[in-house]
């Protein structure tokens, strides 16, 4: 017997992996700066170098660049920077050769602080989380290949069919996107005359597929603090927002796909360089975005689920087939708020700069619904009335709580979750006190792992003739819970139409306790 057979792409959460570096240094200040005075601010960016497998276990190496801006003893401020290297042996049980690992870093906390005024302490904790899911492919009977949609009289052979959604990783690729733009300062800033600090924030941003590209657009935040020509120019600083659009190619995209893209800002940099007349007033931005990008496909697949014959004993051979299916993919915001009082000696003058991280807490599957908590860790950089210090910064943390509706969502279902910082903005609202609103967008997948049972192979013997004849001609049946046409017919040795027209039935739904009057069929030879 000759079997028309489907392919089944399994793609299958296997579990995640999540463990802390923790990193302590200390770093000299070079000879050619100046003594420190105070920490103003600080950055630092996760920097992954490779990625290895090595049996049931992941190496990773890379390292933590970071930057501190401090005030100087004598008055203003300078910049200092450096990197700790760091190399992670997470093991992983029961990982395979085949499986796709991926890898995904936060920097949960960043502490820099003066050993004294030429000695900086930096302290870090660095999450590493892997993600493994198993990707293979099985063989499963469709069809009889002899044989029609239902029942061919011929052959006597009755097939029955399910239908199997599942989703299929369509595409799968890592990418760059590389942004280069140029601005200009505004009228009212001064000439720059050394840059003292830079920062670049992924706003709001999005990509979704075309048929053959991905389709980004988004916005990028920068901010630099730099000093103006001559000696005596007060420290200037500047920020603007850059809109960006593009296309990344992606052969097997198509509009209709489901995507799940993270975007990392992989590079940045603010260069300054002369205009047109030769003055310090034209910025060059250069950014690099990381792109993991997978596109899901709902796939309906029509399998054989059940096989029997008039004139052979028909046993199929099963096996398990494990995939997921789609729950819920959709994006989920949320406003956070909160007024603190920064506690400052001297008057508050005016907010320079706000830069946010979103920072998640916790993930929890609830009643048909996803609920995340977290935070928005927020950095300010501020004026006071204080001469000898007149910028100074602080942080603070503003929560937030998420709640999206996931019907069917279980224990056991998986979900991915990637949020991002669509808004922010810190007003002053009188004296020491700060009011401080975000807006927070998580793109939210939830697939349901499923196992179901499919036929491989149908195994054909001859018909047990000694228990057909056992069985009566004509019997009177009570319909049990869990009872189907198809289960009666093939146990009473009949078919499905047969029974309909026998007991008048307009179609094939039956419930239990209805009567039925079943003939045995006999294939005539």
């Amino acid at each position: 017997m000759e079997l028309v057979k489907k392919q089944i792409h399994m793609n299958r959460w296997k579990g995640n992996v999540t463990t802390q570096v923790t990193l302590d240094d200390d770093f000299i200040v070079p000879d050619t700066m100046d003594d420190m005075a105070q920490v103003l601010l600080d950055s630092g960016e996760v920097q992954i170098e490779s990625v290895k497998n090595q049996g049931e276990r992941v190496l990773v190496k890379g390292k933590l660049e970071f930057s501190v801006l401090y005030r100087r003893a004598e008055g203003g401020l300078q910049t200092l920077g450096g990197a700790i290297p760091f190399e992670e042996a997470i093991n992983v049980p029961g990982l395979e050769e085949h499986d796709d690992v991926s890898l995904s870093t936060d920097l949960e906390d960043l502490s820099t602080g003066m050993v004294n005024s030429r000695k900086l302490g930096v302290k870090a904790i660095v999450t590493l989380e892997i993600r493994v899911e198993s990707l293979c492919e099985a063989d499963a009977a469709a069809a009889i290949a002899e044989d029609g949609p239902q029942a061919d009289e011929s052959s006597g052979i009755f097939q029955q069919r399910q239908i199997i959604t599942l989703a299929d990783i369509a595409a799968r690729r890592k990418d760059t996107y590389r942004i280069k733009e140029q601005m200009s300062l505004p009228g009212n800033k001064l000439n720059i005359g050394q840059m003292l600090w830079k920062e670049m924030r992924l706003g709001s941003a999005s990509v979704r597929p075309g048929d053959g590209r991905m389709k980004l657009e988004g916005t990028l935040e920068v901010f630099v603090i730099y000093s103006g020509e001559g000696d005596e120019a007060p420290v200037q600083w500047w920020e603007e927002t850059i809109p960006f659009a593009g296309e990344v190619e992606l052969a097997q995209a198509e509009e209709e796909m489901i995507p799940m893209v993270k975007i990392r800002l992989a590079h940045k940099d603010v260069e300054a360089r002369p205009d047109y007349d030769g003055e310090m007033r034209d910025l060059d931005v250069d950014a690099v975005l990381d792109l993991d990008m997978k596109l899901y496909e709902e796939q309906q697949v029509e399998l054989l689920s059940d096989v029997y014959s008039m004139d052979q004993e028909l046993i199929p051979i099963t096996k398990e087939a494990c995939f997921e299916q789609i729950l819920m993919k959709n994006s989920c915001k949320c406003r956070a708020g909160e007024k603190f009082s920064l506690e400052q000696a001297e008057r508050i003058l005016q907010i320079c700069h706000s830069d946010g991280i979103v920072k998640i807490d916790e993930i929890a599957a609830g009643d048909n619904q996803l609920i995340v908590d977290g935070a928005v860790e927020v950095t300010l950089l501020y004026l006071t009335s204080d001469d000898s210090a007149p910028i100074q910064s602080a942080v603070r943390a503003v929560p937030f709580h998420c709640t999206a509706e996931v019907p069917g969502i279980q224990k056991d279902s998986v979900y991915q979750v990637i949020p991002s910082l669509e808004q922010l903005t810190a007003a002053m609202m009188g004296g020491d006190s700060v009011e401080i609103r975000a807006s927070v967008a998580l793109d939210i997948l939830v697939m349901q792992p499923v196992c179901e049972t499919v036929i491989t192979e149908v195994e054909e013997q001859p018909l047990d003739l000694k228990k057909l004849q056992e069985m009566p001609g004509i019997v009177g049946y009570i319909v049990q819970p869990g009872d189907s046409l198809w289960k009666i017919a093939k146990k009473f040795h009949t078919t499905v139409e047969s029974i309909m027209a026998m007991n008048d039935l307009a179609d094939d739904l039956i419930h239990p306790g209805t009567r039925l009057i079943l003939v045995k069929e006999v294939a005539q030879g």
